[in-house]
């Protein structure tokens, strides 16, 4: 599990990831890795429950329990599936996952929405 602080005006959120993440970058190519972490840290650190054109509550929780989704990337291929925990002010990164066409993949195994 990897754990950051974010620092701000407000309370600094804590984005955790889950430890099957680094699994899900290892099926996305490494010249991704940086954007994906980058775009992660600058969305996620201030209101990740705000819905804005790439992130959005998911209109039913899918089976890792996340609830947000978070879009990136080019053509938007990238889904950053988060839970929030606005109590301990925490973003928890439940999986990472590629987009192609209406599939979505995680970890290289497609997965139901």
């Amino acid at each position: 599990m990897t754990i950051i602080a974010v620092m701000g005006k407000k309370p600094p959120i804590v984005l955790i990831y889950d430890p099957d993440v680094s699994r899900h970058l290892a099926a996305i190519e490494s010249k991704y890795h940086s954007l994906i972490r980058t775009t992660i840290k600058e969305q996620l650190a201030f209101e990740p429950e705000r819905a804005t054109r790439n992130r959005k509550p998911l209109e039913r929780p899918i089976e890792l329990g996340t609830r947000w989704e978070l879009r990136l990337g080019p053509d938007n291929r990238f889904r950053v599936f988060y839970r929030v925990d606005a109590e301990r002010g925490q973003v928890r990164i439940l999986a990472i996952a590629v987009k192609e066409r209406n599939r979505i993949f995680i970890a290289g195994e497609e997965v139901e929405l």
